[in-house]
């Protein structure tokens, strides 16, 4: 949904006592998961570097003829990584569930854990083995990311069943009211389910337009709604009838029942990490960071493309050699196929694929169209496609035909992760919006790609690839690719 800010009053009451403790069960799991891991990875640091001895760190600088051993040091480093995570709000329940900032918060505490480590051990001339410390850091980290996406998918199952969601009211215009509601159950994960909605229009209907959110009164109907419905949160849409004065109105009113205050603005498709509060004198202003394509963003992402693409055609060139060979003897024609596609700036390049098509297959196209009523129109898909071989049903449902991209990849064409790359037909058809998703390279996989790839419309796939191009950051490219492998394990809309 959006950008948000929330204002919240701190609560005695029973309802913020629910409020509160709604989360905690799932917190209580998560502490308990992320002690089991943390403890599981330093013992074995310690077994793997030391087997059953426990030999000594050394003296400090401060304490000569103090012997330290490593087995209380690992207990130590067992409650200061829990306590750092604790210090860092992986376990405050605004980032739980949905969102970067959850993962973002567990690296930052245990890169500040062991750095700490390093910086203390270095002017304690403390003798700590750096096999230990490079056996317990990316280990432990890996294993709490794991741990926090296996919790995740479980609270999104209960979420989705409507267990741990906080019930609201939408307050504001008709428009912006629907709008919001249909973000909002777009998104079960982010924990809000719209229980009605208080709007300034006069409306024949008894829901809002285009979704099943029931109207229950006008602007000044809000309170005797949240209370029909038991909601603890009231969101606050545009409405030119709620004046400053209004709205403050409303959150006074709020205080003796601690309910949540949200102001919902008319802005989506904007990431959290972009969105920051200005507080000036009597009022706060949302501060939405300009999207900026700079050399040092550009140049991180071009380095991981470098490394990742080599890596990549290094491991798997014996499926290369494989999967030439099956096409190449089907029927004697070309291994790759190479398609003309547009990439950043508009510039035209030629991307790779193993040929999943009989021979000449480009010159059937058209009269293919033209039988199932698609010539010219963008994302076209032929319905049981006659011209791909039996062995290219295999390569396409398992998104095999597309790993020949790495070579677009190195030689700096595309990008693992990106927009769609289009071709000129449909880059015909952008509008001035559009036209940013050519300010990127195309990419191998993205949005589109984890959101149901061909089983998208032509507006859904401008709109996810929009928001790629406004809201990159590179937590983000590593969660899409760990989504593609996912999708593409379950042929997840491939054709």
């Amino acid at each position: 949904m959006g950008a948000a800010m929330a204002v919240s009053q701190s609560s005695n009451g029973s309802r913020s006592a629910r409020r509160t403790d709604l989360l905690r069960p799932y917190i209580i799991r998560l502490l308990m998961t992320d002690a089991l891991v943390i403890m599981l990875t330093m013992s074995f640091a310690h077994l793997v570097r030391f087997g059953v001895d426990d030999p000594d760190v050394g003296p400090t600088i401060w304490l000569e003829h103090l012997q330290l051993s490593y087995l209380p040091i690992t207990a130590i480093l067992v409650a200061l990584w829990l306590l750092v995570l604790a210090a860092y709000h992986t376990y405050d329940a605004r980032y739980l569930g949905s969102g970067t900032e959850e993962y973002r918060n567990v690296g930052g505490a245990t890169f500040l854990l062991f750095g700490g480590l390093a910086v203390f051990s270095y002017l304690a001339k403390l003798q700590i083995s750096r096999g230990y410390f490079l056996i317990a850091f990316p280990l432990g980290l890996v294993l709490l990311l794991i741990g926090r996406w296996l919790w995740r998918k479980w609270l999104n199952r209960q979420r989705a069943a409507g267990r741990y969601v906080t019930r609201a009211i939408i307050v504001g215009g008709l428009n912006t009211a629907a709008a919001i509601a249909k973000e909002v159950a777009a998104s079960p994960d982010s924990g809000l389910k719209v229980a009605g909605c208080c709007v300034a229009d006069h409306l024949e209907e008894k829901v809002l337009p285009g979704t099943d959110v029931p109207v229950l009164g006008t602007l000044d109907d809000y309170m005797q709604a949240a209370d029909q419905t038991d909601a603890d949160t009231i969101i606050l849409t545009s409405s030119r009838h709620l004046t400053p004065a209004k709205v403050r109105r409303i959150s006074w009113s709020l205080e003796p029942t601690q309910r949540h205050l949200v102001l919902a603005p008319s802005l989506v498709d904007v990431a959290g990490p972009r969105i920051h509060v200005r507080p000036m004198a009597s009022m706060s202003l949302m501060h939405v960071e300009t999207p900026r394509f700079d050399g040092r963003t550009q140049l991180i992402k071009r380095a991981f493309d470098l490394v990742a693409s080599s890596l990549g055609l290094i491991i798997l060139s014996p499926l290369f050699a494989l999967v030439a060979v099956v096409v190449k003897a089907q029927d004697g024609g070309p291994v790759f196929f190479k398609h003309r596609r547009v990439g950043r700036g508009g510039e035209h390049f030629k991307m790779w694929k193993f040929r999943s098509m009989r021979v000449n297959a480009d010159a059937e196209l058209h009269t293919l169209l033209d039988k199932q009523g698609k010539t010219g129109k963008p994302l076209f898909k032929i319905d049981d496609d006659p011209r791909i071989t039996r062995f290219g049903h295999f390569i396409r449902k398992t998104s095999i035909d597309e790993l020949p991209q790495l070579i677009n990849v190195l030689k700096g064409d595309m990008s693992l992760v990106g927009p769609r790359p289009q071709v000129d037909a449909e880059v015909a058809l952008y509008d001035k919006s559009a036209a940013r998703r050519l300010n990127v390279r195309p990419g191998v996989t993205g949005l589109w790609q984890v959101s149901g790839r061909s089983n998208l419309t032509w507006e859904e796939a401008i709109r996810l690839d929009l928001y790629y191009v406004e809201n990159w950051s590179f937590v983000g490219d590593l969660q899409i690719l760990f989504r593609t492998f996912r999708a593409v394990s379950k042929a997840e809309g491939a054709k």
